[in-house]
């Protein structure tokens, strides 16, 4: 079954090798130092330069708009033959919020609070950036559900760096 890798930048190489990761993308601000691992070519390689902030701050790259819909675009043509691997600086905040959003772009019968929930279990620290979560809210059309499932599992655990996951694109509620 295709799933979502999410790592943080120190556990990149190890984890996309881990995992035969063949596609990835980066949320981090262009002045970071990305060294693509081996197996993962440019073109399926997505840069997202933007800073971790959820409000606008003089300096820094906020999420924006034309950020969530290279996301999706680009998880859309993802063939799903190996994981799509995401990473930001620590794992917790970017990349948690981008596998969030890749997941319900790609299944959009997935229910938001179920999705939540899965991210939760998986990750005890994910913090999924705010604002991209209203972002891509917005952009999926899912009336504040994605919005109101994050704010649902609140703040995660308090840790220095997320340790790497796996979120799934589909997910059984009955108990299974």
């Amino acid at each position: 079954m295709p799933h979502i890798v999410v790592c943080s930048l120190s556990k990149l190489s190890p984890t996309a090798r881990v995992h035969a990761a063949r596609e990835m993308v980066t949320l981090l601000s262009k002045e970071q130092d990305v060294r693509r691992p081996p197996g993962i070519l440019p073109d399926r390689h997505l840069h997202l330069d933007m800073n971790d902030i959820s409000a606008r701050i003089d300096g820094l790259r906020p999420p924006d708009d034309h950020h969530i819909s290279g996301l999706i675009t680009f998880a859309q043509k993802w063939n799903r033959s190996a994981p799509l691997l995401i990473h930001c600086w620590m794992g917790i905040s970017r990349s948690t919020a981008a596998a969030y959003i890749v997941a319900l772009a790609l299944n959009p019968d997935l229910d938001e609070t179920d999705l939540a929930l899965e991210l939760r279990r998986r990750s005890p620290s994910a913090t999924p950036n705010s604002r991209m979560i209203m972002l891509a809210d917005s952009a999926l059309a899912r009336e504040g559900r994605m919005v109101e499932a994050i704010a649902g599992i609140g703040r995660g655990a308090e840790a220095a760096e997320g340790q790497p996951f796996i979120l799934p694109l589909e997910i059984r509620t009955d108990g299974n």
